[in-house]
C-alpha cells in the first residue's frame, strides 16, 4: 500500500485506542526503549512531545526518565519555524507555548542538529525496511537529514510493522530502530537482509 492509504488506516487504528490502552502501550514502549536501546553514551537526545488529541505515543515516559536518571544528557524537542523543525533545549523547567495549531512547543534556545546523538521519531506506521509514514509534511525527514550520519534514529510505534510502503522516495530517511510494545525492529548491516525483530 502507499503512504496515503496507510496513513488513513493507521489514523483510524490509533483513534480507536482508548486513553488507557495508549498509556499502557506507551509504558511498554518506554520500558523496551530503556531495556533494549538505552541512552548510555549519548550527550544529546531529541524527542517529540506527544499531541494528546492525536493519541500519539506518550514520550513523557521516556524524557522524564532521562531527566531523572541521566541529568547530564541535554534533551531537546521540536519547534516549527518557517516550515522546518528546529531542535530546542527542553528540560523540566522549560516554558511551553502553544503554536497556531494548538501544539505545545518549548520556548528557548535552539540546538544544532549535528550535536544530537539520538532522535526519538514519531510515526503512524513503518515497514520492515524501517521506512515510516508520518503526517505527510516531510518535517522529520528534512530534520533527520540535518543530523549526523551516526545519530541514532529511533522510531516509536503503537503497532507492528507492515510488509512494505510502496511509494518510498529519495527524500525518505530510513530509521535505525523502531520500538513497539512487543518488538524491537532494527536495521541489519547489510541492506539486503531482513531487519531483525527481536
Amino acid at each position: 500500500m502507499n503512504k496515503s492509504q496507510l496513513r488513513r488506516i493507521f489514523l483510524q487504528k490509533r483513534a480507536a485506542l482508548s486513553p488507557d490502552e495508549t498509556a499502557e502501550l506507551s509504558r511498554r514502549i518506554a520500558d523496551r526503549f530503556f531495556n533494549e536501546v538505552g541512552v548510555e553514551g549519548a550527550r544529546s537526545v531529541h524527542t517529540f512531545i506527544r499531541i494528546p488529541k492525536f493519541n500519539e505515543v506518550d514520550t513523557s515516559m521516556i524524557y522524564f526518565r532521562i531527566w531523572r536518571d541521566h541529568p547530564e544528557i541535554v534533551t531537546s524537542a521540536p519547534r516549527l519555524e518557517g516550515g522546518e523543525l528546529t531542535a530546542v533545549r527542553f528540560g523540566p523547567e522549560t516554558v511551553m507555548v502553544e503554536n497556531s495549531w494548538g501544539i505545545r512547543e518549548p520556548a528557548g534556545e535552539a540546538i544544532d542538529p549535528s550535536l544530537i546523538d539520538l532522535v526519538v521519531v514519531p510515526l503512524l506506521c513503518f515497514d520492515r525496511a524501517l521506512h515510516r509514514v508520518g503526517y505527510g509534511k516531510g518535517y522529520y525527514d528534512r530534520f533527520l537529514a540535518r543530523c549526523r550520519p551516526d545519530c541514532r534514529k529511533v522510531g516509536v510505534s503503537l503497532f507492528p510493522p507492515v510488509e512494505s510502503i510502496d511509494d518510498i522516495h529519495d527524500g525518505d530517511v530510513a530509521l535505525d530502530l523502531v520500538v513497539s510494545p512487543d518488538t524491537l525492529t532494527k536495521r541489519l548491516p547489510s541492506s539486503n537482509r531482513e531487519p531483525d525483530r527481536s
